[in-house]
């Protein structure tokens, strides 16, 4: 199943300690790339957030937020060893300084980083229920990129099918092209002042129908279309091997328009152009 690169997921929840809302944003990237932003409080997850990211997730950028705000009226502690330690470093620095002037309110020290703690028996819970909300919103992200990456299979899809078009089309007219390449080359030795030998004319016919022979081109056209086609199905992660897929498309659309001796020739080299690096802009999200 082809999933995109980019998603979106927030969950919330309330307890009688409080609220906590976990939000996951991710965008494509080459490699899974993991921002962590959580409260103090919730510092000691992110190895084990990191973890779960990983196996869950194969590319893209990740953005995890984490929002707590503690229950209104809960039972609020001191840190009181922290909190001294806060002082004797102070005070050191008064001295080393000469800060005598200078006054600390006890605003900025409660707002120093677990120098408040919580006193709620239902505290030593968060971290599981911060885990088990964390699996809930990974999971709703994944959801999310399970359905962008279908809207970008079928957009490939349509595409693919008007390069098959194309193809078809192309091939259908074909010994038509050749026969007027043939005519063309014909007239253009019959306008030289010398004498062509018999000979010379069937190396120069021949010369010149193969540079511009297309059939090979389009086998290998529909070659990549089909493998291309095939990797939209698979259920692992496909974003690379997609990427060197349209890489090798857009080359043979180079090599047909490069030999395009007629103008529907053109015109198909250009049409496919066109196709491919509209995939190439979709395939771009996919992970």
């Amino acid at each position: 199943m082809l999933k995109s690169m980019t998603g979106f997921a927030r969950v919330e929840a309330q307890g009688p300690w409080g609220s906590l809302a976990w939000e996951l944003r991710s965008v494509n990237h080459r490699f899974l790339e993991v921002s962590m932003h959580l409260p103090e409080a919730f510092n000691a997850l992110e190895g084990e957030l990191r973890s779960r990211v990983g196996k869950a997730l194969a590319r893209g950028r990740v953005d995890v937020w984490l929002r707590y705000q503690p229950a209104a009226g809960s039972n609020l502690q001191l840190n009181t060893a922290l909190a001294a330690e806060l002082r004797g470093l102070l005070e050191e620095l008064t001295d080393l300084w000469d800060l005598s002037d200078y006054s600390v309110s006890p605003l900025e020290l409660l707002r120093w980083p677990g120098v408040v703690q919580s006193g709620n028996s239902e505290s030593s819970e968060l971290p599981a229920m911060a885990l088990r909300h964390f699996d809930e919103a990974l999971a709703q992200l994944q959801e999310t990129r399970i359905r962008e990456g279908q809207a970008l299979k079928d957009l490939v899809l349509q595409r693919l099918d008007a390069m098959r078009a194309q193809v078809v089309a192309l091939r259908a007219v074909l010994p038509e092209i050749e026969t007027i390449l043939r005519e063309r080359l014909r007239a253009r030795l019959q306008e030289l002042a010398q004498q062509v030998e018999p000979g010379r004319w069937e190396q120069e016919l021949l010369f010149y129908l193969q540079r511009q022979d297309v059939a090979e081109e389009l086998d290998r056209l529909d070659t990549h279309v089909e493998e291309l086609a095939r990797i939209l199905q698979r259920s692992e992660p496909v974003g690379r091997r997609l990427d060197f897929l349209v890489q090798e498309l857009n080359r043979e659309a180079n090599t047909l328009g490069s030999k395009a001796g007629d103008h529907r020739l053109t015109r198909a080299a250009v049409e496919l152009k066109v196709l491919i690096e509209q995939i190439r802009e979709q395939i771009q999200n996919v992970e």
